[in-house]
């Protein structure tokens, strides 16, 4: 299939984006629970992200560094926005042109997704277990999966991936100039097209970002696997904790 890679990516991206959403709604309802404290728990919540919080707007930092754009102020604190949501932190930078400002937008995911194919397929040692499971060895890679933990330093590395994966999503403000750089690239491709290097393009490009895809797929799959693994218990210790305290907050 030609566009397998750019199926998956689009197949892994949704439930990827609804999952980070849904984990950090139980993480920030077990937290205010528990705490009884809007502020604390804001604190807390951060205090858990850091690491990606620090890698999204470092990246964002240092995208607008590579690209010549000038930066203001950083900040690393939360803040409670009017809308009800959280900003966990911000990087200001001049506004510039479409494709500039996009690829700032887009920094934190290239980073993300670097650190985890680092973490996950190299550190933890899945790029083991995906070859293994390719190979059709599904007995050896379930056997595989359960030493997993005795990994060396896999839980630090477990948590980092996750802390990343979870924020390393541009925000609305991120995407700002996405869709004018898609509108643009869309009619530069049309007139390609209608050029006649419609066939030199799928001969040639389309492999190569076909397999680009496919690969960001494979890094937001483990991603997915990573917030569902974590989802489920978060949600039973939000019942058992809304239980024992007779409080519940939606």
């Amino acid at each position: 299939m030609p566009f397998a890679g750019l199926l998956w990516f689009i197949i892994m991206l949704l439930p990827l984006v609804i999952l980070q959403r849904l984990l950090h709604r139980e993480i920030q309802a077990v937290l205010l629970i528990v705490t009884r404290n809007p502020q604390l728990t804001i604190g807390l919540f951060s205090i858990l992200f850091f690491p990606g919080v620090f890698l999204h707007e470092l990246s964002h930092f240092l995208m607008a560094k590579i690209l010549r754009v000038p930066t203001g102020k950083i900040s690393l604190i939360p803040t409670s926005l009017p809308n009800g949501r959280l900003q966990m932190g911000y990087v200001e930078t001049a506004q510039t042109d479409i494709v500039r400002d996009s690829l700032i937008g887009l920094a934190p995911l290239i980073a993300g997704s670097l650190f985890i194919a680092y973490a996950g397929l190299n550190r933890m040692g899945l790029i083991t277990l995906l070859d293994v499971l390719a190979n059709g060895q599904t007995e050896l890679f379930w056997m595989g999966l359960k030493l997993l933990p005795q990994v060396s330093d896999f839980y630090l590395w477990f948590y980092l991936a996750f802390a990343i994966s979870s924020t390393m999503m541009p925000s609305e403000s991120d995407r700002h100039a996405w869709l004018p750089l898609g509108l643009w690239t869309s009619g530069l491709l049309a007139l390609a097209i209608f050029a006649g290097a419609g066939a030199w393009m799928l001969k040639n490009i389309a492999p190569l970002l076909n397999d680009f895809f496919g690969s960001v797929a494979t890094l937001f799959g483990l991603s997915v696997a990573l917030h569902t693994l974590l989802l489920l218990p978060t949600m039973l210790l939000h019942r058992i904790v809304s239980r024992v305290t007779g409080v519940d907050v939606r």
